[in-house]
């Protein structure tokens, strides 16, 4: 446990800023499903078929109180959400993308505009945000196997949640925060604007588990500035039951 009480506040923000790992320790049994952090391949066989359209919500606008709250979860859906779903099917019927999958068209970003970039990633971002979440619990931990995976790498879930964390507050100006699956290691990382790390243009690279909208858009109605507290408020709204399920998908 020596080697995690040594984390170096400044060198961990200069590598939260540049988007890579932050911390992580391999698990060997991922060796013979994940082959390459820069192949397609990177991805659960079952999480490979994103639609173009917006998937309804799982849960009411005001299911998340006091979490985050319901004028938000509306705009935040009907608006911008909806928005790179309109945008992504405009830019695949330009450029000849029609009938693949998000997941596919992420694979391949080099070949498509900036506007399937923004859109592509922004649309696959929110429809897997959405499933992260779920009303409120108190104590709301990880199902056993992602959570053996969590401690054997992290030391512990509160090490990886501070992690995590940092990433989240320290993430300059607009953009994500990940848990994913690249190779043999669980990483968590960020990424600027709708990036993430599917694309095969992106920094960090790997099959996304978690992850957290850091726009103002999505918590400035009732958090104003003060992401920390979004961030922090953020957990109990986590549904470990849909992050589990891709976790095992690949083990």
């Amino acid at each position: 446990m020596e080697k995690f009480k040594k984390t170096d506040r400044r060198d961990f923000i200069k590598t939260t800023v540049k988007g890579g790992l932050i911390a992580s320790v391999g698990i060997s049994s991922f060796g013979s499903i994940l082959e390459s952090c820069s192949s397609s391949k990177n991805v659960s066989k079952h999480f490979v078929k994103t639609g173009f359209d917006q998937i309804p919500l799982p849960y009411n606008y005001d299911a998340l109180e006091n979490v985050i709250d319901a004028k938000t979860m509306e705009i935040h859906y009907t608006k911008h959400a909806a928005g790179y779903s309109k945008n992504l099917k405009e830019a695949a019927q330009a450029e000849g993308a029609e009938g693949k999958s998000v997941e596919e068209i992420l694979a391949q970003l080099s070949k498509y505009s900036v506007k399937m970039r923004n859109n592509a990633g922004g649309h696959y971002n929110h429809e897997m945000f959405w499933q992260c979440m779920r009303k409120p619990q108190e104590n709301n931990l990880p199902e056993k196997k992602l959570s053996e995976a969590i401690n054997s790498q992290f030391g512990s879930f509160d090490h990886f949640k501070n992690l995590f964390n940092e990433a989240a507050k320290t993430r300059f100006g607009s953009g994500w925060v990940w848990l994913y699956a690249d190779n043999k290691t669980l990483k968590i990382g960020s990424t600027p604007n709708q990036d993430n790390p599917l694309m095969s243009v992106s920094d960090i690279k790997g099959f996304p588990l978690l992850g957290l909208d850091v726009w103002e858009h999505a918590y400035y109605l009732k958090y104003q500035n003060k992401r920390a507290d979004y961030v922090d408020n953020w957990w109990k709204v986590v549904n470990w039951k849909y992050v589990s399920d891709r976790f095992e998908s690949l083990v």
